[in-house]
């Protein structure tokens, strides 16, 4: 049987995949057929609305693809849509205390408090499924992500990867880049508190996922524990890709 996005996580094996920033049902298509383990639609950064959300996850998932989405805010309403249009799991941006790494685990998933109920939805196979099928379905495959990258959160670094419900610690480079004041997530200041995510991490059994510049850098973060890697975009391959058709023909002139 093939495992669930949120087993190869808990088993803390290598994962790689991109943040899409492109609005695009039928680029989705064509994602959904590379060898990528998850991509990840940023709705937090690019003009995702509730449309393109829904037509991009049917995409993914026509594909085999999982997807995350990176939602614009904590608010429950956010998590609500986004797990309901059928996403494998949410990104959470500035998960900077214990109390909110509480509150975005328990909106995620069924319960009194919890995510609101509606068997009507792509995620609910569009009341094909039952109550009970529901309930077990999003508590066994769900992906709730919390993303460290506020300086706040280090006063609670080890209680946030210790709450139950929240299956990966993503750490925001260059937030945290920014909010040091450095130009560079290779400052060493930058670094230290990475690692501090990677050892509260670890002492709770947690995956850790990170956004690097380059492959070069990953081996370096693999030896600290690091094993979901969200990196480049679909904008970076577009770019890529037509610098290297006009590099290739161009040596031909």
């Amino acid at each position: 049987m093939t495992k669930t996005l949120k087993q190869r996580l808990a088993n803390q094996e290598p994962l790689v995949g991109t943040f899409i920033k492109t609005p695009s049902m039928m680029l989705a298509e064509v994602l959904s057929r590379t060898t990528m383990d998850v991509v990840c639609l940023d709705a937090e950064h690019s003009p995702f609305d509730r449309k393109d959300i829904d037509s991009n996850i049917f995409a993914y998932r026509a594909g085999g693809m999982p997807v995350l989405v990176r939602v614009p805010s904590a608010g429950h309403e956010q998590l609500l849509n986004a797990l309901d249009c059928g996403a494998t799991g949410v990104v959470v941006p500035h998960v900077d205390s214990l109390a909110k790494a509480q509150d975005i685990a328990k909106a995620c998933q069924y319960g009194d408090g919890g995510r609101g109920y509606a068997g009507s939805t792509r995620a609910a196979n569009y009341a094909g499924n039952t109550v009970t099928q529901n309930l077990e379905h999003a508590a066994s495959n769900t992906v709730v992500i919390a993303q460290i990258e506020d300086l706040a959160a280090f006063d609670e670094i080890e209680d946030i990867a210790a709450v139950e419900g929240i299956d990966c610690l993503f750490i925001g480079m260059m937030d945290l880049t920014v909010a040091l004041g450095e130009t560079t997530p290779r400052a060493p200041a930058v670094v230290e508190l990475a690692e501090r995510v990677c050892l509260a991490a670890k002492k709770t059994g947690k995956s850790v996922g990170i956004f690097v510049p380059s492959a070069d850098d990953v081996a370096f973060w693999v030896e600290r524990g690091i094993s979901l890697f969200l990196m480049s975009s679909d904008h970076t391959f577009i770019k890529q890709g037509a610098n290297a058709l006009v590099e290739g023909v161009s040596k031909h002139f």
